[in-house]
Parts: structure tokens; C-alpha cells; sequence
């Protein structure tokens, strides 16, 4: 079967740069095919300094009805919007964009909800759990705040700047009610341990957390989309924990994104409800 291509077709993008490993495209692509929408996703470059210039000529198409949006866009998107749920308000960054039949533009991000959903998926729950985050990027943002939603016990949150570590942890604690503060990236004692940073992507790159410091049966969650097991997580599985990948996290991120764009889709016919997606 073909994607359709006519003058009623809808048109998604994923604004970034680069784009060399881009799925989502395809991602949305099949799905479009199995649900015979009349629809189409394809990739746009924008550089960082286009994005002024990208978002006018984008908002003057009467035919988009959303944005996947990825580096270096997440956080400047913001300014281009008309409204932005409590996700991306916390995260203060975004990476999903639906552009509603009035012309108005509201945004999301997808990283918190796709990693907890991951987590769910995965027998690894963090509710009522001791939980370390290493990162407080605009992902490390995003999965702070939604693990503290989801019920953690306490929750440390680690990045090399200690000021953003603070501020986040002073900003989960007041929005949600969980204990959290900021600390070193130790993970003794910690339950789960959570990298979302982009550290494990190069095979040069330091652990971000000391895995001989890892107690037994906790569990490692590197959100590192990769073909073989980041060398945090093979060490942490010599220390005899329980390991997750970014696969979940990305089919997490997926369903929520395609939910939040009005298309019913269950990775791996994999099951949820509503309240998991809020």
C-alpha cells in the first residue's frame, strides 16, 4: 500500500538538525499506511539559526497539522507557540507540536510520560521507590518531574551544574509533593538509577554514574536509543541489576506523541490507559 499524496493530505514534520538518524518519519509513516490516513511525515532541516524564518513560513501552510520537534529546537520552540500543556511548561522545552484547525499551536514533550510508560512496560515502575537522576537537561526535566508524578519514594536529581540541579529539584518538590533534592551522582542506595544524559553515546565517553557503587537488584535505565547495551548498562548487569535501554522509552515517547496528535497507536500492541498518558 501507498502513502496518499493529494491536495487533502495532512502533512507532519520533524523540524531539527541533523537529521541523519531520524525514525520517526518512518515511524509515522507506517502508521499512516496501516490506518489509510490521508497523511504524510517528512523530515525538515533547520538549522539553528532558521528557526524564526522556518516558523513563518510553516505557520502560512494550511495543510500542517503537526511538528516532531528535536535539536537544537526543543527549548527555542517555546517562543513559537500559542500554548503548552503542564509537561512542557515544567520541562521548559518541547518536542511535539499540534497545529489545531484554527491556526493555533499547541505544544508538548513527549520524554517524561515515554520513559515512565517504558518503565511500566517493563516490569520497572518507579512508584514507592528511591530514584536517581543523572541530568537535568531538557529530557533529565521532563522524566524528573514525571517520575516524581508517578509516585517515587524520593528523588535525587544529579547534573554537572549544580545550580540546574537545584533549581529542578526545588521546582519537582513544589509542583508534585515528592521529596526531592538535588545531590552527586553516586547511585548507592538508589532503587532506580535513571541516565538522561547524553554521556554512553560515544564509547569515549565517562560513565555518569560509578557502576561499582550499584546495589544489586537495582534498576539501571539508560534512555540511549542504541543498537547494543550502553557500558553502563553492561556493567550494571555484571553487578547483577535489572537494566532497560532506550528502546521503551522511544515507543513511549511515540504513543504518547501520536496520542497527543490524535491517532490511536499501541507499539507492539503493548496496552495503556488514560491515566498513564496524562
Amino acid at each position: 500500500m501507498q502513502l496518499h499524496n493529494s491536495g487533502t493530505t495532512r502533512l507532519y514534520g520533524l523540524a531539527g538538525d541533523p537529521l541523519s538518524a531520524a525514525k520517526s518519519p518512518q515511524l509515522l509513516n507506517q502508521l499512516f499506511i496501516e490506518q489509510r490516513a490521508d497523511a504524510v511525515c517528512v523530515p525538515l532541516c533547520v538549522k539553528a539559526d532558521d528557526l524564526s524564518a522556518f516558523f513563518t513560513g510553516a505557520r502560512a501552510m494550511g495543510n500542517l497539522s503537526g511538528l516532531l520537534v528535536t535539536m537544537p529546537h526543543k527549548q527555542r520552540m517555546l517562543a513559537f507557540v500559542d500554548e503548552l500543556d503542564s509537561a512542557a511548561r515544567q520541562a521548559g522545552a518541547l518536542n511535539v507540536v499540534r497545529c489545531e484547525p484554527d491556526g493555533r499551536w499547541f505544544g508538548t514533550i513527549s520524554d517524561g510520560v515515554g520513559c515512565v510508560l517504558g518503565m511500566q512496560w517493563e516490569g520497572h515502575h518507579p512508584a514507592n521507590k528511591s530514584v536517581l537522576v543523572v541530568g537535568a537537561g531538557g529530557a533529565g526535566r521532563a522524566i524528573a518531574f514525571a517520575v516524581a508524578s508517578a509516585g517515587a519514594s524520593k528523588l535525587t536529581i544529579s547534573d554537572v551544574d549544580e545550580h540546574r540541579a537545584r533549581d529542578l529539584a526545588a521546582s519537582v518538590a513544589a509542583e508534585t509533593g515528592c521529596t526531592t533534592r538535588s545531590g552527586p551522582s553516586d547511585p548507592h542506595g538508589f532503587e532506580v538509577v535513571i541516565n538522561a544524559t547524553p554521556l554512553g553515546m560515544k564509547a569515549s565517553d565517562a560513565m555518569p554514574v560509578d557502576p561499582q557503587r550499584l546495589a544489586s537488584g537495582a534498576i539501571v535505565v539508560d534512555i540511549i536509543n542504541a543498537p547494543e547495551p550502553t557500558p553502563l548498562l553492561r556493567a550494571a548487569q555484571a553487578r547483577g541489576c535489572r537494566t532497560q535501554d532506550g528502546g521503551p522509552m522511544h515507543q513511549g515517547q511515540a504513543l504518547y506523541a501520536l496520542r497527543f496528535l490524535g491517532f490511536d497507536y499501541r507499539p507492539d500492541g503493548r496496552q495503556t490507559n488514560g491515566e498513564s498518558l496524562k
